[in-house]
């Protein structure tokens, strides 16, 4: 005989875990970017006193010390690149992790990029003069801009994530004579005219 009764609905396997998941990354990497940068010694939040959420001034002492700034779009083009690059890896088993893994090498470079050594370089080898370092609360915009990143390519796919991507390079490029690439390079091997172009802008 058979039961009219319905059939239970079917639960979403793997979303609430993968979501679970997700949160306590954000959580554990933003302590862990945190607690490290205050160790070596950055600030809570900008010297000035100023509790603006944005700073648009590069060429101050404001620069890298608000939760936005111009360089947090960079930080977005971080998750586009670190998500498409980490997606082509050919081990199905990875893609479930691949948030955790770009979060994961953000917050690596979030301290590296408060490190004494890559603090100096910044100094002498680009534009970034007066550089100290993030404070703690644009650490965390970096690292919620990342998230930002891998979203927009989730959503919106690598064609339209690539054409963001250049936009995005050619407005820095436009506002501030600076982007991604160009601080890659300058990082990596500073060219001296790309940075007295730069330091007119400043001017």
């Amino acid at each position: 005989m058979e039961s009219n009764r319905p059939e239970p609905r079917r639960r979403k396997s793997g979303s609430k875990p993968q979501l679970t998941r997700i949160v306590w990354t954000v959580v554990l990497c933003s302590v862990a970017v945190l607690g490290i940068n205050h160790l070596l010694g950055q600030p809570l939040y900008c010297r000035c006193g100023s509790l603006d959420l944005w700073s648009v001034r590069v060429f101050s002492s404001h620069n890298s010390q608000h939760l936005l700034d111009p360089y947090s779009l960079t930080h977005v083009m971080h998750g586009v690149l670190l998500s498409a690059m980490l997606g082509v890896i050919p081990i199905a088993r990875l893609q479930p992790w691949r948030f955790q893994a770009v979060l994961a090498l953000e917050s690596l470079w979030e301290v590296l990029e408060n490190s004494p050594l890559i603090i100096h370089r910044y100094r002498t080898a680009t534009v970034s003069l007066d550089y100290v370092g993030d404070s703690l609360g644009n650490s965390l915009g970096d690292l919620l801009s990342c998230c930002a990143g891998y979203l927009l390519l989730q959503v919106l796919g690598f064609r339209k994530s690539a054409a963001i991507f250049l936009a995005s390079e050619l407005l820095l490029v436009l506002t501030i004579r600076d982007s991604l690439l160009l601080n890659i390079l300058m990082l990596a091997w500073p060219i001296d005219a790309v940075r007295q172009w730069q330091l007119q802008a400043a001017f």
